[in-house]
């Protein structure tokens, strides 16, 4: 006889006609924090007081819509039939990988417009982007999405795990790897790996750099394992941009690292126009 397994309330509160989820709750939890670490260095780096804040204004509904958009490229046969469920973001369905390109292009805008150094604004923020990557991963569970192969129910109360999480991971019979788990440790131990970095004056860029490796490497092991995935040609989608984003950052590295005069994290965040007017006067 087949086990009876209520998955947890996706509703986080009912006001009328309208419905909040767990999901955005969640996600929302994850950009706040991600704010505030983010707020705190970037005022410690000499930049302005409310340039995060300013840039989620952009930042945000950009990361969101690029998301969905990159989830229903690679999911189309999901939403042909139904293209209204396009705009239903709350029943989950946003690629991470998606809103980062969204956050980057939103970021250089933003760095270019108002006179910041792009590297250093990406050196600040990476460590939060990867706490909200870590958070965030909690509003899937709550979907009952992000999960791997089928497994025991032996084999997850082996790895310790508290209840709800292993009654939540019983999806349609089965019970499956809690993929949205391994990916938000990984995410955690790579936040103490950035912020560690911090005390170093590596050059500007570095920082986000390894981000994008660290997780990089951590989501095409994650992927793996993963049977709700997105599909290119056969592979999946976010197996290959793992690799071209570790090549790339691998490449950048190695290219800031031998140019010369490359600025510092730790060095003032001046424009660059004010940066070569120090420079003169020293002469």
């Amino acid at each position: 006889m087949e086990e009876q397994i209520e998955p947890l309330n996706r509703v986080f509160l009912e006001l009328g006609p309208f419905t909040i989820y767990w999901y955005g709750v969640i996600i929302g939890l994850g950009v706040l924090f991600g704010y505030i670490i983010a707020s705190r260095e970037a005022v410690r780096r000499g930049m302005p007081k409310d340039t995060f804040a300013d840039l989620l204004l952009f930042a945000i509904p950009i990361a969101i819509i690029s998301a969905r958009a990159y989830y229903v490229i690679f999911r189309w046969e999901q939403f042909a039939d139904n293209p209204v469920d396009v705009f239903k973001i709350w029943e989950g369905g946003i690629a991470i990988h998606g809103a980062l390109i969204g956050a980057v292009l939103t970021g250089y805008w933003f760095a270019k417009r108002h006179n910041l150094s792009f590297w250093q604004l990406t050196d600040v923020a990476a460590p939060s982007i990867l706490l909200g990557q870590a958070i965030g991963r909690w509003g899937n569970f709550m979907n009952q999405e992000v999960y791997g192969a089928e497994v025991t129910r032996e084999f997850l109360e082996g790895l310790f795990l508290p209840e709800f999480i292993i009654n939540q991971m019983y999806i349609g019979g089965t019970y499956y790897h809690p993929a949205f788990l391994y990916e938000s440790i990984w995410n955690l131990i790579g936040v103490i790996l950035l912020l560690s970095l911090r005390r170093f004056n590596l050059r500007q860029g570095e920082i986000f750099f390894t981000y994008v490796i660290w997780y990089s490497v951590g989501r095409f092991f994650i992927e793996g394992i993963r049977l709700d995935y997105l599909l290119v040609g056969g592979l999946k989608t976010a197996q290959i941009i793992s690799v071209i984003l570790v090549i790339g950052a691998i490449a950048m590295l190695i290219y800031r690292r031998i140019t010369p005069n490359t600025p510092r994290y730790h060095d003032p965040a001046l424009p660059e126009p004010e940066k070569k007017r120090k420079k003169k006067k020293k002469k």
